[in-house]
């Protein structure tokens, strides 16, 4: 695969389309089982309270993989970006309810950073229950 937005029609400003992730219970017990990280906090809301959270909270690794979503959707190729990281500000708490939680996230090119690599760096912004969960998040992205 190969990223099917080209450099040339990018823009510094350009807004990716947002996106909205709910996450469940259900969604952090399937992530634990695939990640290998049974850390009770993840899945067991005694144990949650009981070390000081408010909450079962999600996988700060499962809430980077789902907003990076954006910019492989919007990219059309997960292997084009080249960079990604992020600071954890707040967990995701997910209650134990119908809903659980949302995140939602949305970005936008920053820079255009190399003509010859026709790279440019994604700005993120996630947010869960009005916080902002993930600072300093930002991509880059090698585009076609």
């Amino acid at each position: 695969m190969t990223a099917k937005i080209s450099y040339d029609e990018v823009e510094v400003g350009t807004e990716l389309p947002a996106q909205t992730f709910p996450v469940s219970r259900a969604t952090l017990v399937r992530y634990a089982g695939a990640s290998g990280d049974f850390n009770p906090i993840h899945w067991n809301e005694k144990f949650a309270k009981e070390v000081g959270l408010p909450d079962v909270i999600a996988h700060g690794m499962f809430t980077m993989a789902e907003a990076i979503r954006v910019v492989t959707d919007w990219a059309g190729d997960p292997g084009a970006v080249a960079e990604y990281g992020v600071r954890f500000t707040k967990p995701v708490i997910v209650p134990n309810d119908e809903t659980g939680a949302l995140i939602e996230v949305s970005a936008k090119v920053a820079a255009k950073l190399d003509d010859d690599d026709r790279t440019v760096r994604v700005d993120l912004t996630a947010m869960s229950a009005g916080q902002k969960v993930l600072g300093m998040s930002r991509a880059v992205v090698r585009l076609a």
